[in-house]
């Protein structure tokens, strides 16, 4: 299983580990494991005067994201896991120290890792668990639709929390990572109320990852407090330029979420044709327990092909094939599975 070197925590996506492990070249490698689009918007030719700027706020970036996200009170960020990473020390700035904070389980590992290492206890929950557990929170961090499981909560009963929270001040952090094909289900309207935060990414739908890009969205003090603790030009210049473009190309975006509900479907059929049958998913990825997950995980390994591996549960996510020799590879490799 491959780790990051940063924290210790489990990702998808790291290839170069991969190839060390299971000794096969990097070339031969079909990466399902990071949840990504597999067709990704076509940055065109970057202009060279964008290599040689330093980043400005008014480029234009921050008007296309307010369109495409149909809301004005949002902060440009290196990625959403940069805010991951900063949302616990602004409270921990802001004198919020003694917080009860609940995390979904399982879901994004970075959430409960941040706010476990800035001091705060953390509450693992079950979906089931919140609503007994919710007037004991201070903090509710949510991933909607969640990773790995796919499971999707609808706005009245994210708004219910969030009131519930409200009352004893608390916040509710929804991380909104794959919401981009669903976007009826997104809380971004509703991100000018206090204690409400929204996150959202650029590198799942987009299929950009590499940009690092995403946007935070809450109540303009929050945002200025985020800012000014990320300091200047911590997006570079040429990914604020390749999103403004990405954003308003709103055919493509059309276009690519029809693909995504097609292409997700088809990967459902081809898992349960292989005795493999998701528990959840979304538009990106398919997700099973299995108990003898770790076992598949290898034996597709050894076949060049890398999906993601959970421990608790025990369980595997499987991301979208690209190209239909990748879709036929990857049949062809659950074929050979030895299920038991």
């Amino acid at each position: 299983m491959a780790y990051t070197e940063t924290n210790g925590l489990a990702h998808g996506g790291c290839l170069n580990d991969a190839v060390i492990q299971f000794n096969i070249p990097l070339s031969h490698w079909l990466d399902l494991s990071t949840g990504i689009n597999p067709n990704p918007w076509p940055v065109p030719l970057i202009p060279p005067r964008v290599w040689s700027r330093l980043p400005e706020n008014n480029d234009g970036l921050e008007l296309a994201a307010s369109r495409y996200y149909g809301v004005a009170n949002l902060l440009a960020v290196a990625g959403s896991q940069s805010a991951i990473q900063s949302i616990p020390r602004l409270f921990q700035a802001n004198g919020l120290r003694e917080r009860r904070v609940g995390v979904l389980h399982p879901s994004y590992n970075e959430h409960a890792h941040a706010w476990r290492a800035a001091g705060y206890q953390v509450i693992l929950l079950t979906a089931a668990e919140i609503d007994h557990e919710i007037g004991h929170l201070d903090v509710l961090v949510l991933v909607n639709p969640n990773n790995p499981t796919g499971e999707l909560f609808n706005k009245v009963q994210l708004l219910e929390w969030h009131n519930k929270l409200q009352f004893r001040g608390g916040t509710l952090i929804i991380d909104e990572a794959f919401m981009d094909a669903l976007l009826h289900f997104s809380l971004i309207e509703s991100s000018k109320l206090r204690g409400l935060i929204v996150l959202r990414s650029l590198g799942k739908f987009f299929g950009m990852a590499g940009i690092r890009l995403g946007f935070v969205f809450a109540e303009n003090v929050v945002l200025q407090q985020l800012e000014n603790m990320l300091g200047p030009w911590s997006i570079a210049t040429p990914s604020r330029w390749v999103a403004t473009q990405a954003l308003t190309d709103t055919d493509w975006q059309n276009r690519i979420r029809v693909q995504l509900a097609k292409t997700s479907k088809r990967l459902n059929t081809l898992l349960c044709d292989g005795g493999l049958m998701p528990t959840g998913g979304t538009h990106f990825f398919q997700w099973l327990v299995y108990k003898d997950a770790k076992r598949v995980y290898q034996q597709l390994a050894e076949q060049g092909i890398l999906i993601r591996l959970f421990t608790q549960p025990r369980s595997l996510r499987f991301g979208l094939p690209g190209t239909e020799q990748e879709w036929a590879r990857l049949a062809s490799a659950i074929q050979l599975l030895e299920l038991k």
